[in-house]
């Protein structure tokens, strides 16, 4: 049976949900390089981060921070730290007016698997569009598909050239659905 994978994303539509800003280093300030949790590999180490609450609501196990920084909350790290800890870092950080200790997840892994030909459109960055630095990654994919054979053993990783996804194996989506982990949503690439 072959294996499969989903996009692990934030879930909006839940009604008084909260919203988070952009991490926060140890002097108040945004971190130097918001996108270094989201790129496929280490962070470098950080201390006393925090996240502030954008809109106070109900507190979620999974979110999304300021630019696109997945939040955890302990049960999920457990999970996460159990099922697949050779493809991931936890970062400690506070989150405002919340004494559980979140971390923010990082998948250490980029994985080169997008099916171009199987998703329902991709399109490329190329010379015209004045960024030589992303020639060739992608500048946008919609309705994501990739290729399992390319994965390997990682059950969380990033797709290369769109590291924006975030994507789990299907053990992990089943873990966090019987702990009924808050603010999830999946959708099967």
């Amino acid at each position: 049976m072959p294996r499969r994978y989903f996009r692990l994303l934030d879930d909006v539509t839940i009604p008084g949900r909260w919203e988070l800003g952009i991490a926060l280093d140890a002097g108040g300030n945004e971190v130097d390089d918001p996108w270094m949790f989201r790129e496929g590999r280490t962070a470098p180490p950080h201390q006393a981060l925090r996240i502030p609450v954008e809109h106070p609501g109900t507190p979620l196990d999974f979110s999304l921070a300021g630019f696109s920084t997945p939040v955890v909350h302990p049960r999920v790290a457990a999970v996460l730290l159990e099922l697949a800890a050779q493809d991931i870092q936890l970062v400690p950080v506070a989150v405002q007016g919340h004494a559980e200790p979140y971390a923010i997840l990082v998948a250490t892994r980029l994985i080169r698997c997008i099916a171009d030909a199987a998703s329902d459109e991709v399109i490329r960055w190329t010379p015209q569009d004045g960024r030589p630095d992303r020639v060739g990654q992608y500048r946008d994919v919609d309705g994501m598909r990739i290729d399992p054979t390319q994965v390997g053993d990682a059950k969380v990783f990033r797709t290369w050239g769109w590291s924006i996804a975030l994507i789990v194996s299907e053990d992990i989506k089943l873990a966090l659905e019987r702990i009924r982990a808050t603010g999830i949503r999946f959708t099967e690439v």
